[in-house]
């Protein structure tokens, strides 16, 4: 939701970011390779008891990654990069998982729930996005919805600062994907009529 709705807050300082990057010589494929690499690290900064550390290395790597689509979209990049770019992101949320499922055994079966739940609700998302001819900025349909990745980020980030609440903010993110899940497939049943 945040995503779609408060953009245009924070767009002039990322195409700022963005045509800097490309100054450099930086291509989008090498900031999305760039914020994988930074991302996957906060699940290691989790497991050794580093929060801070894990939620900059996360938030930077968040940054990143909608860096790398506006350069993208100003240089025609391949459609190859829009794969890496949705791909590297679940591998960086599920290196927050691991790290938080190793960090904090007793927890683990509500990051497996978790993780079940996203992985169904990017399911939903990424088919509806390959199925409809409705277009946006990206390369592929991208559908709204109540749980985006900054809201993935926010949650993830609590998870990280009260361990001792880590059962019940899963719990809450479990309750917004499914709610997503379904949101997006009720668009889905209107607009691939």
């Amino acid at each position: 939701m945040l995503d779609t709705k408060a953009r245009h807050i924070v767009e002039p300082f990322i195409k700022q970011s963005a045509n800097l990057f490309l100054k450099m010589g930086l291509t989008a494929n090498q900031v999305t390779m760039i914020a994988f690499i930074i991302g996957v690290s906060s699940g290691l900064f989790i497991y050794f008891d580093q929060p801070i550390i894990a939620l900059a290395v996360l938030w930077f790597s968040g940054f990143l990654d909608v860096v790398d689509g506006t350069m993208a979209r100003q240089t025609k990049t391949s459609s190859f990069g829009t794969v890496l770019d949705v791909s590297f992101d679940r591998l960086v949320e599920i290196s927050v998982i691991l790290g938080l499922a190793f960090r904090y055994p007793d927890s683990m079966w509500v990051l497996l729930l978790l993780s079940v739940s996203i992985i169904y609700a990017m399911t939903v998302f990424l088919t509806v996005g390959a199925v409809s001819e409705k277009k946006g900025i990206k390369t592929f349909y991208y559908q709204p919805g109540l749980a985006e990745r900054t809201e993935g980020f926010i949650l993830f980030s609590l998870m990280i600062i009260f361990p001792q609440y880590l059962v019940a903010i899963a719990l809450v993110f479990l309750a917004v994907e499914i709610f997503t899940s379904l949101q997006r497939l009720a668009q889905a049943s209107k607009i691939l009529k």
